[in-house]
């Protein structure tokens, strides 16, 4: 095992309050997990093309309905994005929740400007496990001038039970033109 001393960190963190007798055998578990995750070796060349993770997740939605302001969207959970426990990883509800809450701006934001993420905020409410059916539902919350909000809900189609929740909030500035 290689040691853990070696990694350092540009944060300072505080003094550990576990006790002094406690074993490295966690400390090796986790060094163990995060290996196994391979967070220690060499990605995977077709892990290194450009655009791979936004092909996956341009991959798993399907749009049922665009009109200005809201966006309807169709997911099934595949299992190339899923977490350790079989179910829809925070990261993939994420990334999707900030492509369909853009694209759902796009609908009310004219063309020459640009869109800035500002913040966005993800709670998620229940795990959605391999083949389950997702209906994503995007919609505008306030637009201004300068500033554009939205809400991106996905819900379980059949039961409409919610399972995460986002709002973003997007920054438009015009595009100089030369």
């Amino acid at each position: 095992m290689a040691s853990l001393s070696r990694f350092s960190s540009l944060i300072s963190c505080p003094a550990s309050n576990t006790d002094e007798t406690h074993s490295w055998n966690s400390k090796e578990n986790t060094y163990n997990f995060l290996h196994g995750r391979g967070a220690f070796g060499k990605p995977n060349e077709a892990s290194e093309r450009k655009g791979l993770f936004s092909d996956r997740i341009l991959d798993l939605l399907k749009v049922d309905q665009i009109e200005p302001g809201r966006i309807i969207c169709s997911l099934t959970v595949n299992p190339h994005v899923t977490n350790p426990y079989g179910t829809l990883h925070g990261g993939a509800v994420a990334a999707v929740a900030k492509l369909v809450a853009m694209a759902c701006a796009r609908t009310v934001v004219d063309e020459d400007k640009e869109l800035y993420l500002g913040e966005l905020n993800m709670s998620y409410h229940s795990a959605s496990a391999v083949n389950v059916e997702l209906e994503v539902d995007g919609c505008i919350l306030k637009r201004g001038r300068n500033v554009t909000t939205a809400a991106v809900e996905f819900r379980v189609k059949g039961t409409k039970k919610v399972a995460y929740t986002a709002r973003a909030t997007f920054f438009t500035t015009s595009v100089s033109k030369l």
